[in-house]
């Protein structure tokens, strides 16, 4: 976990009930986040089951199979993810309302993902909330439950209740809890990870992840990783004064300057020691560092391992 996070790290429980028809798409951009997060912080910051109405495997829209860690009945936790995705009124029986009711006491947030929101409002658990749902959907969605109130965003956080338009800003919902949770700095890491190129998409669920100049300072450093930049320089190359940026980095990163261009520096040499078969003199290089024993010194600070041990097989 990045040194300058302050969060708690105590693992959040997480169903995700899925349905015949339901997306891979969605599904990937749901937990493979969940998934970086726990690797990049080596910590099991999340954890998650796949959940059925009944014990049987569901198939996706495509033909992927997928075998149940459980059933919704006998589940509970932090967050139910609901994703019926393709076909998902033919889903709205009682056994699934009365599931989805019977969850809303188990878990502390809902939420519906493309198409779970109908769901959610089919089973009277989005009333007198803010709520979207996929696009294409919208329409007919505010049409069937005057009582939600119904938004063309990408996400929306309202209380416990969660909704979000489909597969892409599902990777955008799951970078904003992971920020929210536990500090922007692994949302960002996360995103470069995947390497999305803008993780504040619009949404009603609160601000985006970095302001534009910090995001301006941050692809700066993306690009100057080989050859490191001072402070000073960045900031001039932003309009800001190094002051402005260190503030505005601490505010938003929970780490300054220095330490959020470490960090990119060192994921860097991480990624080259664990997918290539560059010496540590060429990473190191290659991550900004003359010395190969300064870059050893800095990547155990803060990876708990040097690159020589990191990149050894653990009998």
């Amino acid at each position: 976990m990045p040194k300058w996070t302050k969060y708690p790290s105590a693992p959040q429980h997480i169903g995700v009930l899925l349905f015949d028809g339901f997306s891979n798409h969605c599904l990937a951009n749901t937990v493979e986040p969940l998934r970086a997060a726990n690797m990049l912080s080596g910590r099991t910051l999340y954890d998650w089951q796949f959940l059925s109405i009944g014990a049987e495997p569901v198939i996706s829209s495509s033909g992927l199979q997928v075998a149940p860690h459980g059933t919704l009945q006998k589940s509970s936790g932090d967050l139910l993810m609901v994703m019926p995705s393709y076909g998902f009124q033919a889903h709205g029986g009682w056994q699934t309302l009365a599931g989805l009711r019977s969850a809303a006491l188990r878990y502390d947030v809902l939420t519906g993902l493309d198409t779970g929101s109908w769901l959610l409002a089919l089973a009277g658990l989005l009333d007198g909330h803010r709520a979207t749902i996929h696009w294409e959907e919208l329409t007919r969605f505010t049409e069937r439950f005057p009582e939600v109130d119904a938004l063309r965003e990408r996400y929306i956080i309202d209380g416990n209740r969660i909704t979000c338009s489909g597969a892409m800003a599902a990777f955008d919902l799951v970078l904003h809890l992971i920020g929210q949770d536990q500090g922007q700095a692994l949302a960002l890491e996360v995103a470069q990870l995947f390497m999305t190129r803008d993780s504040a998409r619009s949404h009603a669920g609160g601000a985006g992840a970095t302001s534009g100049y910090v995001n301006k300072a941050l692809a700066v450093m993306q690009e100057h990783l080989e050859t490191p930049l001072t402070v000073s320089e960045i900031a001039n190359r932003v309009g800001r004064s190094q002051k402005a940026l260190a503030v505005r980095m601490n505010a938003e990163l929970g780490a300054g300057p220095a330490q959020v261009y470490r960090r990119l520096r060192l994921n860097l040499a991480r990624k080259l020691v664990t997918e290539t078969d560059m010496t540590i003199g060429e990473i190191a290089l290659r991550a900004g560092y003359d010395d190969p024993s300064a870059l050893t010194r800095a990547f155990k600070t803060e990876f708990g391992v040097t690159p020589r041990a990191l990149r050894t097989p653990q009998s």
